[in-house]
């Protein structure tokens, strides 16, 4: 079975993208939405354990936990070192029942796969990606985002050009939603080919 990283900075339509793999039968694995769901159930006494007052019923409130990560290196090193264990479980479970189901390829959608040194654990890296413009505008339009708050991000992720460099595959999205899905038609018929 192999394994397809997807990743891209924020903003450049990775989550559409992921979707076009699923449309075409591809399993995905969606780390952001696993830690979603880790923040709402077995992730919430931890986080709340070493940063207080960072939940609500339950569940981490991530606008509290981002109070008192976001621009704080130390902070930020010991939620991933929460999560992080927490997610990868999660991905490991994917890809059993994945396999176990007969699954030729499956698509792991991970935002921070270069970040979080995660390229071995892929056989093939898609990168996402778009103009810095298309990315700035798709970014500002999100609720409650803030230039100071995109900034930060940015900060904390490789480097656009850097990732389309390591890439196996890059899907522009810049010319619209058919353009991208017949390039992830083409991947995935590419990668299948490579496999025989």
């Amino acid at each position: 079975m192999i394994r397809a990283g997807l990743t891209g900075s924020i903003g450049m339509g990775k989550s559409t993208t992921a979707n076009m793999f699923r449309d075409e039968g591809i399993p995905v694995y969606d780390a952001d939405a696993t830690v979603h769901a880790l923040y709402e159930g077995e992730a919430s006494p931890l986080i709340e354990e070493a940063f207080p007052g960072t939940t609500r019923n339950g569940k981490v409130d991530r606008e509290l936990l981002g109070k008192q990560v976001i621009g704080k290196p130390d902070a930020m090193k010991s939620l991933e070192l929460i999560v992080h264990p927490l997610v990868h479980a999660k991905e490991q479970e994917f890809l059993k029942s994945a396999e176990a189901s007969g699954a030729d390829l499956v698509l792991l959608d991970i935002p921070l796969l270069f970040e979080t040194k995660g390229e071995g654990r892929v056989d093939v890296i898609i990168v996402v990606s778009t103009t810095a413009e298309d990315q700035r505008a798709r970014v500002l339009a999100r609720p409650g985002m803030t230039v100071e708050k995109f900034e930060a991000i940015l900060s904390r992720q490789v480097p656009d050009a850097e990732k389309r460099k390591r890439a196996d595959f890059i899907v522009d999205t810049s010319s619209g939603i058919d353009s991208a899905r017949d390039q992830v038609k083409a991947i995935i018929a590419e990668i299948r080919q490579k496999a025989v």
